[in-house]
């Protein structure tokens, strides 16, 4: 299944980070914050967003789990009063740029291992591209990747193709020969879209049969992949 691969395309949020244990506690501070301290307005804020503030999880349709900065920042703007759009903008990327992110494996020597094996690795994330860098160079891994894309980069946002098609171009491959990973829909739809092997992973917050229809094969976490490889 993947005697071709030879390279791997990872989405970020809830894919080489896991989305619950990273924003999940975070966004209640986070909508806390810009509703400036009014706990009735940052609960309603947050269930505009698709996030109960009770139990810090994020509904499965919530535009937080695979939308834009921008797409993210419009629906803040119609229920957050006392900030301008591009003031939200730029607060939400300054302070997302700085959130710890939780690894559901060991990232460098998963990743290292792949580049042992002559694999071209990259980054397509609908986050934009600066916070991404961000939080991948917290995790020590920017080094690992060839291509890094936000939807800022010049190449569009999933679910179209642009990352896919860019990523294939920058390290000379086909897309028959890339391994799209992700946990959310547009990942997928975007991979094969784009004519690349889909594999889903579980650490966001969509489930294995909503992944299923749109994923080649679908596992726990992007730590099964290297036994994937070698089937």
């Amino acid at each position: 299944m993947t005697e071709q691969i030879k390279g791997m395309l990872f989405d970020k949020d809830g894919t080489l980070f896991d989305f619950q244990t990273t924003w999940g506690a975070w966004a209640k501070r986070f909508f806390l914050d810009i509703a400036f301290g009014d706990r009735l307005l940052a609960a309603n804020i947050s269930r505009q967003l698709g996030y109960d503030y009770e139990t810090e999880k994020f509904s499965k349709d919530s535009v937080i789990i695979a939308g834009t900065p921008d797409e993210v920042t419009a629906a803040l703007i119609e229920v957050t009063p006392g900030w301008e759009a591009d003031k939200l903008v730029a607060h939400v990327n300054k302070v997302t740029m700085e959130v710890p992110q939780s690894e559901p494996v060991p990232l460098i020597p998963l990743l290292e291992g792949f580049r042992a094996q002559g694999l071209k690795l990259g980054v397509a994330t609908n986050d934009a591209e600066a916070p991404a860098r961000a939080h991948l160079n917290g995790a020590g891994i920017t080094y690992l990747f060839d291509f890094i894309a936000g939807f800022d980069s010049g190449f569009g946002a999933k679910p179209a193709t642009g990352m896919q098609i860019g990523f294939c171009e920058a390290v000379n491959l086909e897309p028959s020969q890339v391994m799209m990973i992700g946990d959310s829909t547009h990942d997928l739809i975007s991979g094969r879209d784009a004519g690349m092997m889909t594999v889903a992973v579980l650490t966001g917050m969509a489930e294995a049969h909503e992944l299923a229809p749109f994923a080649d094969v679908v596992l726990q976490h992007i730590g099964e992949i290297p036994a994937l490889m070698a089937r």
